[in-house]
């Protein structure tokens, strides 16, 4: 008799590679190969390939066995509860979960130098423990396709309200109700899809069933740890959740052969329970031996043999988990019954089961029959009051004169009387961040949406505040209040505090006051973990101060270098990245102390402080924001009908990153020059009688910052941008 398929079942022989053995041999195997079920055998590999391919699970650290020192030191000093786990194999017994930093000290000892867990204990992760409810989600892959199935959730402490010892798992029950279609969609596309695809582009292609534990914490799905097999009582549940119509073995000699998508995996409706019967004294020491009774069964309920043997013609209990007794039905409490009233006909002596299986979903099921609460459609109001709270302290440091800074009523005020102008004229100007915040985003570092560049900073906040305010300088304006909108489809409220944070570090900085905003929580609007940033400034000018303001032909262009990109020009300068070999981790190709998306990120430069002052001398005829459009589309806006310029591009170094997507992406320098900044942020228009007068003191304003003399006013219309070829050369 030839054989067609194995289906390796423990995790050892996995990690041990027994998946070659078979092939070597010419049989199929669904089951990964020894590097790959190394995901499971060692819990460091798989937190650096989490943490390699930004998956998301908790903070971590790892430490071998001869850096007790070192670990017991993370520990007193790490800033969260923390969970010990061996990184080997240990039968489901190498995790520690100390209640202080004593018991944590004290279980880095025990598993590094009284190796309580053996060989397993040779390398510890230590990382912060995570709350919320726990999940369970297998999947079928190839190395190529992934297919989930339903998320169940186990039961994993021996006694009634999920109290006592932890087991190998009480019970279970699919699919879970917290793991909504949202959730699921999360799971599928920022943890299953990049393990296998982050797994085959490591040389390791995963070939088997993918079994993830999440825990579904506040900010999202966050993966646990990662079996390579089935493992139960989750599998019995989700077998009889699969319709009639799938073929198993079909579908596992499919993911053997590596054409999952050849093969259809459809589950019924309804739900599936399971329920364990253990040995007396299970899971500590327990008899064997013991008789075991079966009645009659309902149809509609399968008995898996876990722990039993078949002694003289009798069957006998030969394990800790015994049975498990499963049965689906349409409903929960149905499946339930099925399952409790054939428990009932099944005896051995010190029979133990936990009676409260799926209490969680029984539960929140009776909560949702009282009525539907803002809450439960995704509108956390506790959450936005914890974000007031959170960012108060941030505006407070905004105060300035006209305004108080305080936040919490339903408008800010501020006091035009008191800043002093004599005949003023309000100017207001509102924008957002454009394309740069999808970078952001995909960059996965929060610590890049504002201005600080320590961690959880904001880092496109600033940009927020910059292209309002500098928008309000160009007319001369002097920047007095600023307020924010944020929008998110869930609020997590300490990202959306490192964004408040930085737009109240970008209004220090141009010298206006945050005195109000909005944030709107709108689930189904945006995607998970997206937000949207919008910003409104108001400043004021003397009224014969107001700019632009007779400019002629010759009076002459002063530059004032960009910090970068600032925030124009991300659509294009993201599908060049695309175009490359590049992500946002890679180092970055013209600065490699840092990555690429944190050098793309650089906050928008703002030029209050450096401009205003010489502004408010009338010195300055006018100015141009170089924003979206570029010299070309920009300098013309603030020009008299019928003049023009040119621009020498001659007159500045060309910034490396302008360079690299120019290269890049084979962008025309005209075409450059119509889309980024090319390094000048701001082109200010003077008297050429005064041009050098304005230069010094631009330059004694903020000595950081180069000032450029770079061209002129032309009598005819356009925008002439000259010695383009440099741009190629330098």
């Amino acid at each position: 008799m030839s054989i067609g398929l194995v289906l390796p079942g423990p995790e050892e022989p996995l990690v041990l590679g027994v998946e070659k053995c078979f092939r070597k041999v010419g049989i199929p195997v669904f089951g990964p190969s020894e590097l790959a079920a190394q995901m499971e055998g060692s819990k460091a590999f798989s937190k650096d390939f989490m943490a390699r391919h930004a998956i998301p699970t908790a903070k971590f650290r790892t430490f071998s066995s001869s850096e007790v020192a070192e670990a017991i030191d993370h520990v007193r000093t790490c800033d969260y509860r923390v969970v010990l786990k061996a990184s080997g194999l240990a039968g489901g017994k190498g995790v520690l979960i100390p209640e202080t930093t004593d018991e944590a000290a004290e279980g880095l000892r025990q598993i590094m130098e009284a190796k309580v867990f053996g060989a397993a204990g040779e390398q510890v992760v230590v990382e912060e423990l995570l709350e919320g409810p726990e999940i369970s989600v297998l999947a079928f892959s190839d190395g190529y396709t992934v297919v989930p199935l339903p998320a169940a959730q186990d039961h994993k402490r021996i006694g009634e309200g999920d109290t006592g010892l932890n087991t190998g798992g009480m019970g279970a029950y699919a699919p879970a109700p917290v793991a909504t279609p949202d959730i699921m969609e999360r799971i599928m596309k920022e943890t299953l899809r990049p393990t296998i695809d982050g797994m085959r582009k490591d040389g390791s292609p995963f070939v088997g069933l993918l079994f993830v534990g999440f825990m579904l914490t506040e900010s999202g799905p966050k993966v646990l740890e990662y079996n390579v097999r089935f493992g139960d009582p989750e599998t019995e549940t989700l077998m009889l959740l699969l319709s009639d119509d799938v073929d198993l073995a079909a579908v596992l000699l499919a993911c053997a052969e590596r054409r999952l998508d050849s093969v259809q995996i459809s589950t019924r409706p309804g739900f599936a329970v399971s329920v364990i019967l253990v040995s007396g004294g299970y899971p500590g020491s327990y008899p064997k031996g013991k008789r075991i009774e079966i009645g009659e069964i309902p149809s509609d309920v399968v008995v898996f043999h876990c722990g039993t043997t078949l002694k003289e013609n009798e069957l006998v209990t030969s394990g800790g988990r015994v049975i498990a007794v499963t049965a689906a039905a349409p409903t929960l409490e149905e499946a339930l019954a099925s399952v409790y009233a054939a428990v009932d006909k099944i005896s051995f002596e010190g029979k133990g089961y936990r009676r409260d299986i799926a209490h969680r979903a029984l539960a929140a099921a009776k909560t949702s029959s009282k009525g539907l609460t803002y809450q439960q459609a995704g509108v956390s109001v506790d959450a936005g009051n914890s974000l007031v709270d959170a960012i108060k302290p941030h505006v407070r440091a905004t105060k300035r004169v006209g305004a108080d800074a305080e936040i919490g009523g339903f408008g800010g005020v501020f006091d035009l009387k008191a800043v002093g102008y004599k005949d003023p004229l309000l100017v207001s100007g509102t924008d957002g961040v454009g394309t740069k915040l999808r970078v952001a985003v995909d960059t996965g570092i929060n610590d890049l949406v504002g201005f600080r560049l320590t961690v959880n900073g904001g880092r496109t906040g600033i940009d927020l505040v910059a292209m309002s305010v500098n928008d309000l300088l160009v007319q001369g304006a002097e920047p007095l209040y600023f307020l924010d909108y944020y929008g998110c489809s869930k609020l997590d409220v300490p990202v959306a505090t490192d964004v408040v944070k930085g737009i109240a570090d970008g209004c220090k900085q141009a010298g206006c006051a945050l005195i109000g905003g909005e944030t709107a929580e709108m689930p189904g609007m945006y995607q998970d973990g997206d937000y949207d940033l919008a910003g409104f400034a108001v400043g004021v000018v003397e009224r014969d101060l107001i700019l632009p303001r007779n400019i002629i032909e010759g009076d002459v262009l002063l530059g004032i270098a960009s910090s970068g990109l600032h925030s124009n020009g991300f659509s294009l300068a993201r599908k060049i990245i695309s175009l490359t070999n590049l992500t946002y981790t890679s180092p970055c190709p013209w600065d490699t102390t840092k990555s690429l998306g944190r050098s793309l990120l650089e906050p928008t430069r703002i030029y209050i402080n450096q401009v205003l002052p010489t502004a408010k001398q009338g010195l300055i005829k006018g100015m141009s924001h170089i924003t979206g459009g570029g010299f070309i589309e920009n300098i013309p806006r603030v020009l008299p009908e019928g003049l023009g310029c040119y621009v020498n591009a001659e007159t500045w170094q060309l910034p490396n990153v302008f360079r690299f997507l120019m290269q890049q992406g084979g962008v025309a320098p005209l075409e450059m020059a119509r889309t980024f900044n090319m390094g000048i942020g701001l082109v200010v228009i003077v008297a050429r009688e005064d041009a050098d007068r304005v230069l010094d003191d631009l330059k004694q304003n903020d000595p950081d910052v180069p000032v450029y003399r770079i061209g002129e006013v032309t009598g005819t219309s356009g925008v002439d941008m000259r010695n383009l070829h440099c741009w190629a050369v330098q």
